[in-house]
């Protein structure tokens, strides 16, 4: 209470000392006109304490709550932190804010002309407490993907990288890792730009992987299947004044090999023989180019035209996942779907809220969105998907040991500032289930920029199998027999 202050230059002195702050700032506040002014908000026991020894007439002290985070950086994106006052500024804490900082209460107090508190009304009887929240998360499989995303991330010198699990027949998120992190209890330490969960908020052309979309389109509405041939030009095919390349030399392909052995030109013959409108539509239906209703903050809608716009070129481009941009959450959601026996499930992150006591107030049931294709059509595209770990495949980095598993490779050139593809800056992903038969998670998994190798299978496809392998053998799902295994692999080397 600046009114209170009777030397304050000297007293401003003792304070900076004190708390480590200027002296001309503690200045200020001491000779402010106002009837009350903080000296600091928050301050730690030991500052606290070497204030009091000060013994400064008009210095008072004031309790507050202040949020801790016991487990530091460990689901930093997800979580969110909160400000000096106790709201939610990012993650979770922003998106949930009224429940968990409580309603608060006014009482009226009269105060004499030296600030000093004689008459009060009784608090109210309500209970104004904050509400807890239970995740979906799981702390251990979130550990692992940290960890495994972060090992990535170093090794390959990535700018940055994303990892999501979830569980695809509730849609509920097992876990959600950003690399570089962040300790939430020091964020005023972090650059702004990590504050974000980058998963929900930052669209990215998905490259290959939206592959499996256009087969998807083939299947379901153009009556194709695994086995109808294309002829993949040799590795260039033009259209018209562009040409649109593979990595390899490929001739004729079915849309199975076109899928395993991730043929751009593959793509655009299967897209021609869907027609834009259709390809679109199986899109929009997968949930791209709008919201998830993902329970987090500043969620993207992804960038999806309408296929009145599109060109030739665009059409050829959208169909291998250019042209078109998403967010991580959305394209993990999509992949599950066909998990799911072609249910698209909307994601969440919270399970439920309670009291302080622990009794539960409300409860999220997992919600169906809408059916995307046939159950049929699902089935078709994990026998495809399945293909993608197979010798030969992109995907052999990310088959598993003792599990089956769906899977696809993406690479996607990023565009530079003058608004032309990159030659040198790319997306390595990699996104895939397991086992295929019954899957009990979903991964993706997202490198930014990394150097060196650049492509999906070699990057993400490591870490897609690190993170699924230990969280089958964490949830106790049993491998398949090894009489099984060989047969499988007979069964599908011999389908070519």
């Amino acid at each position: 209470r600046p009114s209170q202050v009777k030397a304050p230059e000297a007293e401003a002195k003792q304070l900076a000392r004190g708390l480590k702050r200027p002296p001309q700032e503690m200045k200020e506040r001491l000779a402010s006109r106002k009837p009350f002014v903080w000296i600091k908000r928050q301050a730690t026991p030991k500052e606290a304490e070497a204030v009091k020894q000060l013994q400064i007439p008009g210095i008072e002290f004031v309790s507050e709550a202040s949020r801790f985070y016991p487990n530091r950086a460990l689901a930093a994106h997800v979580l969110g932190f909160t400000g000096m006052d106790g709201r939610g500024l990012e993650g979770i804490e922003f998106f949930y804010d009224k429940h968990l900082r409580g309603a608060g209460t006014s009482v009226k107090v009269l105060r004499d002309a030296h600030g000093n508190g004689f008459q009060s009304e009784s608090p109210p009887d309500e209970d104004a407490s904050g509400k807890n929240l239970v995740l979906t998360l799981d702390q251990s499989i979130q550990f692992t993907a940290e960890t495994a995303l972060a090992d990535a991330v170093e090794k390959t010198k990535a700018k940055s990288g994303i990892a999501i699990v979830m569980a695809p027949g509730t849609g509920e998120i097992l876990a959600l890792a950003l690399a570089p992190a962040f300790n939430p209890n020091a964020f005023d330490d972090a650059k702004k730009s990590l504050w974000r969960n980058r998963a929900i908020t930052d669209p990215f052309e998905p490259g290959s992987t939206l592959k499996v979309f256009s087969a998807a389109a083939a299947l379901e509405f153009a009556n194709l299947s695994p086995k109808t041939t294309f002829n993949c030009e040799n590795g260039a095919y033009r259209i018209g004044k562009n040409t649109v390349h593979d990595v390899h030399r490929y001739g004729l392909l079915t849309l199975q090999d076109i899928i395993k052995y991730s043929s751009n030109i593959g793509a655009v013959k299967i897209s021609e023989r869907v027609g834009p409108e259709k390809l679109h539509h199986t899109l929009r239906l997968f949930g791209f180019g709008q919201k998830t209703g993902v329970d987090s903050p500043a969620e993207t809608t992804g960038l999806l035209m309408h296929h009145k716009h599109w060109t030739g070129i665009d059409t050829a481009a959208i169909s291998f996942g250019h042209g078109v941009s998403v967010s991580a959450v959305q394209l993990i959601s999509a992949f599950s779907a066909i998990a799911n026996d072609g249910m698209l499930m909307r994601p969440r992150m919270v399970q439920a809220i309670t009291d302080q006591q622990g009794q539960i107030l409300q409860q999220f049931a997992p919600e169906a969105v809408r059916r995307v294709v046939s159950s049929q059509t699902a089935s078709t595209l994990r026998d495809i998907l399945q293909t993608v770990m197979l010798p030969g495949g992109t995907g052999v980095h990310a088959a598993l040991d003792g599990y089956s598993a769906c899977g696809k490779t993406g690479t996607a050139r990023k565009i530079d500032d003058n608004g032309t593809y990159s030659n040198d800056r790319h997306v390595a992903s990699f996104i895939g289930f397991a086992p295929a038969e019954n899957a009990q998670v979903a991964v993706l998994v997202v490198i930014d920029e990394p150097k060196g190798q650049i492509y999906g299978g070699a990057v993400a496809a490591p870490v897609f199998k690190k993170i699924v392998q230990t969280a089958l053998n964490y949830l106790n799902v049993p491998p398949r027999p090894a009489t099984e295994r060989l047969r499988v692999a007979w069964d599908h080397g011999g389908r070519g």
